[in-house]
Formats: structure tokens, sequence, C-alpha cells
């Protein structure tokens, strides 16, 4: 049975808790937060995630960037002036997530894209999961097309978004002293190119463009993600063009066959 907003009643929307045992938010889970939107959904009451595509570079960058700003990790510089990355000994965070990352690097100094690509794919869920239990977003259903029921994202109504989207625009708009937490998800943002979906709430303009450059470059993990986002968005736009071009070929040899 559904209720007259389409939502199906036989779930009720899975509202987490207060979060308690989940200790500080990690940056991951606060760079996560600020990508929901939360009114994007198709009827404007349920939300997405911006920028899933290259979601796992821009959660990988925020756990590299929470690890050194912990001092957990420390950059060196490898072959050719690549930046590598190596755990500091003794210094393994008890958040699991964190934990995780630092244990992958302590194997063995690693640049920062092989780390990216080896964290990153396995953050979305259990980061979405902290949230749900923080009760800063919520899990529900909705019938769509009144014949199934689909998952949706909800706001949680906990404020937190609206306090850490304030924040950012603090920085990036009225010139405020950034923390340590907030240049790195400032920088986040702009590397991982989601930061104009932001708009009008922190304008897409040159000073805030220039504004949040000067922080990525700050802000290495940023600076990575934003470098693997880059790549990634290139061999996307070739393999279009390729496309287009493998379909075009089709065509005129369809039209000198007939």
């Amino acid at each position: 049975m559904n209720d007259r907003t389409g939502r199906s009643t036989a779930d009720e929307p899975e509202t987490g808790g207060d979060g308690a045992g989940l200790g500080a938010p990690t940056l991951a889970e606060d760079l996560l937060l600020l990508l929901f939107q939360p009114h994007s959904g198709a009827e404007r009451s349920s939300g997405s995630i911006a920028g899933e595509n290259i979601l796992f570079y821009a959660l990988g960058g925020a756990v590299l960037a929470d690890l050194a700003l912990g001092e957990h990790i420390r950059t060196a510089e490898g072959r050719g002036g690549a930046v590598t990355v190596e755990a500091i000994e003794g210094r393994r965070p008890a958040d699991p997530l964190l934990g995780a990352a630092w244990d992958h690097i302590a194997e063995k100094p690693r640049g920062v894209q092989a780390v990216l690509a080896a964290v990153g794919p396995t953050l979305r869920g259990p980061v979405l999961d902290r949230l749900v239990d923080r009760g800063d977003i919520r899990r529900g259903t909705r019938r769509v097309l009144g014949l199934f029921d689909a998952a949706v994202l909800e706001d949680g109504g906990s404020g937190r978004r609206t306090e850490l989207v304030g924040d950012v625009r603090g920085v990036l708009v009225d010139g405020t002293e950034p923390s340590p937490r907030t240049a790195a998800l400032a920088a986040l943002l702009y590397g991982s190119g989601t930061l104009p979906q932001f708009h009008p709430a922190i304008p897409w303009t040159s000073p805030v463009i220039a504004r949040a450059e000067e922080l990525k470059r700050g802000n290495w993990g940023a600076g990575a993600a934003a470098e693997a986002v880059a790549r990634t968005m290139t061999a996307t736009h070739r393999e279009q063009r390729h496309r287009r071009g493998r379909r075009a070929a089709a065509h005129m040899t369809g039209r000198a066959d007939r």
C-alpha cells in the first residue's frame, strides 16, 4: 500500500540513530554528505549523490587527506619525482575505514594514484551506512510507475549537511579562514569537479574558482583526486569520440552497400 506521496508504506524508512560509538565523522563521511543532493529525485522529496561516476576517487582522496591531517602517513618523492605515500610507524588510526587504508599503505610505499585505485572503490557503501547510522541520511522506498518499489535516499533531518555547506561557503565566498578539515573539503569538492553543482548556494564565480584552486594546491589528497578525475574524463571523452567515429563509419558502409 502507498501513501499519497507515492512512498511504499510496507517498508518504513531506515532512519538510523545518533551515531553513538562511531566517533567523529571522517572526511569521507563529510564529503559524501555534501555530495548528497537532498531534493534531486524525480519528485523532489528524495535525493541522489553527485559525481557517482568519479565518487571513489573523491572518497579515496578524502581518506588520504584524513590520514595526512592526522599525521598517520607522509609523502615522499618516488622515481621520476612522482609522489608516494608511506605509513608512519605506530600511527595506525583507530577508525576502521582509515585503518584499512593505512594497512594497505603500510605494506610498502605506494604511488598516490595506486592508493586511490585500491582504496576508493570499496568506500561508498560503508561510508553511506555511517551517514544513515548517524541520522544524516535515511533510506526509504518509493513506488515507481505504480508497479514496483525503488530504493531512495532522503534527508535525515540532522541539519549537518546544511552546516557543512555553510562552512565551505564561508571559506570560498566570504573569505573565512578555514580549518584544515574545511579547507580539505572545499578542495575535494573542487578537485572532483562537483563544486558547480552547489550553485547558487556556493556561486560558481571566478573568485570562488580561484580560491578553490588555491586550496587544492595545498592539499595533495584533493590534487590526486582531481588528477584521477581528469584522466577518467579524458578517457571517457576519447571513448565517446571513438564510438561516434565507429557509428559514422558503419553508417557510411551501410549506405555504400545499398
